[in-house]
């Protein structure tokens, strides 16, 4: 373990005097920012299901991630977050596949935000495939520009967003319950679903509503006082909460029409219908400035959080040097804000269906790490030893049930969440050991800090037992790989043929079988890789030891 003062920050970075209230609205931009994207689960999964799923889901899920990141951002309020926190639990490399797959998932769906934003204005004004692009390119350099000022710039305008988006969506809840004429849970489950299928049909969806507190942690280097950290995630999780449960029981109470509730599309029932049917059309169309507000909103804090995580592998040599250089008046961390920016002009342009289904097992790889390192550190650092900082309540029955609770969630979600994207989610958290070998041989890691605390193996090149740790990925992966064609050929056998078929027509993910295939396939492979690393490991690490042993 290295020494914990060497991991709270990173030189040249400027701290400011960020408050509480900041934090807890850049964490509801961070997670929420409204309830959007909640219209997706309501005839996926009908709406008894879905408001039961809303209000369960901040006691099994929300609470117990606040809660691990508030308890590592109390004893190591670290820039970088969730990678530090494994670093020192796990070692460089499971630290690296954290930072990698929490910084990586950033850039690949923080352009959705932006096409969004003028998917909403379409429907004020016709706009050109020019204009579009034009309003994509301003709204990029707005929020861009207000990153580059700092983040208590970044916290002031998250904060005023969030104001009108709560503002927005208190309307639609008081306008829906005063508007009260149906059950709102009628039917509990879509028809033509058993339950397990009605949860299944949306639970990846209600883990996205709730996920994304660990990324205010990746700033904690830049707050004057990064305790108010962990008082602005338990301040804003039952916050988040209500904007999810209050407007959307309102709706289904006041519109009903459950059938037909979706983000996008022509006679879909949304959350302004509420206005538009019960206080005219418009309060609609002011509801819809709501929604562009909304994404604004997302796009400015997530600008903020993954710009920090290229910079942190960068100050630890694990990623070009360039990524760790700071403006010298402002202390931020330009180059790294600069270069999310200009991936999310780039991937702004495109339907990145594809990316996203890699996106989701990233977060969800994410989330079984880090109970993982909660645990380990709990043990490294007992709570006898951490001076009064918040810590999980419930002593060890409280900490064990936070940590199996996400690690089980984010496994089921993992394997219901379809094959195609557990195919493709395998391959995609699969390039953070291919990241790590080239940026670990081409910038030295650890190693170049600090020599003699991180010592590598003079064959490989790499950190001392890194062999192992590959091996051990590679084994992960394919027992997990084995699981899912199990599951996935019981779970989706009398659909999967047809409905892929459907969805992706003549694609790549179309056969059922053959994905199902490709899965037994690979996961063998890794095994067999897994196998063969293991045994190389254990002869060059034991050799380095011997090596090591006769020089002292």
């Amino acid at each position: 373990m290295t020494d914990l003062n060497q991991v709270h920050g990173v030189a040249g970075l400027k701290k400011y005097d960020v408050k509480t209230m900041n934090i807890v609205f850049m964490i509801y931009c961070l997670v929420a920012a409204g309830a959007f994207g909640i219209e997706e689960m309501i005839p996926a999964s009908g709406p008894g299901v879905t408001l039961i799923m809303l209000m369960v889901f901040p006691f099994i899920w929300a609470w117990p991630i606040s809660s691990m990141v508030a308890e590592m951002g109390a004893i190591l309020p670290s820039e970088g977050g969730v990678y530090v926190w494994v670093k020192e639990a796990f070692g460089e490399f499971w630290g690296f596949q954290a930072g990698w797959w929490n910084t990586v998932s950033i850039y690949i769906t923080n352009g959705i935000y932006v096409a969004l934003v003028v998917g909403y204005l379409r429907n004020f004004v016709e706009m050109s495939d020019a204009m579009g692009f034009t309003v994509k390119i301003l709204m990029i350099v707005i929020f861009t520009i207000i990153n580059l000022l700092g983040i208590r710039e970044v916290g002031w305008v998250s904060t005023f967003l969030s104001i009108c988006i709560l503002i927005g969506f208190s309307v639609v809840a008081i306008v829906g319950f005063v508007n009260w004429n149906q059950n709102p849970f009628d039917p509990v489950v879509a028809e033509e679903l058993t339950t397990f299928e009605a949860i299944g049909g949306s639970i990846a969806i209600c883990i996205w509503m709730y996920c994304g507190y660990e990324c205010i942690s990746n700033m904690a280097g830049e707050v004057e006082n990064p305790q108010v950290i962990p008082k602005g995630l338990i301040i804003a999780m039952p916050l988040i909460a209500l904007t999810y449960v209050l407007p959307t029981m309102a709706g289904l109470a006041s519109v009903g029409s459950w059938e037909d509730w979706a983000t996008t599309g022509e006679g879909t029932v949304g959350y302004s219908d509420v206005l538009t049917q019960f206080m005219g059309p418009a309060w609609g169309v002011g509801f819809l400035v709501i929604a562009i507000i909304s994404q604004c909103a997302i796009f400015n804090t997530y600008l903020a959080s993954g710009s920090r995580g290229f910079f942190v592998l960068a100050d630890d040599h694990l990623c070009p040097k360039f990524l760790v250089k700071v403006s010298k008046g402002r202390g931020v961390p330009y180059v790294g804000i600069l270069s999310l920016a200009f991936v999310t002009m780039l991937l702004a342009q495109y339907d990145f269906a594809t990316l996203v289904m890699a996106e989701v097992v990233f977060i969800l790889a994410l989330y079984i790490i880090l109970p993982l390192a909660v645990i380990k550190y709990r043990k490294v650092m007992p709570v006898e030893k951490r001076g009064g900082v918040f810590v999980i309540p419930g002593g060890n029955p409280g900490l064990y049930f936070c940590c199996g609770i996400v690690v089980l969630i984010s496994v089921v979600a993992l394997m219901i969440n379809g094959t195609d994207y557990f195919l493709i989610g395998l391959v995609g958290i699969g390039t953070g050991p291919i990241a790590y070998l080239f940026f670990k041989w081409g910038y030295g890691g650890l190693y170049k800090s600090d020599p003699k605390a991180f010592p590598i193996n003079p064959k490989t090149k790499l950190a001392v037992g890194d062999v192992l740790r590959f091996a051990f990925y590679f084994l992960i992966s394919g027992v997990v790989g084995l699981i899912g064609k199990f599951f996935l050929t019981w779970f989706e056998g009398e659909w999967g043929e047809e409905y892929y078929l459907e969805v992706n027509e003549s694609g790549l993910f179309s056969d059922f079988y053959a994905m199902l295939d490709y899965l037994q396939i690979g996961s063998i492979i890794a095994i067999v890789i897994g196998v063969i690393l293991y045994i190389i490991g254990k002869k060059t690490d034991n050799t380095t030891d011997r090596l090591a042993d006769s020089t002292q």
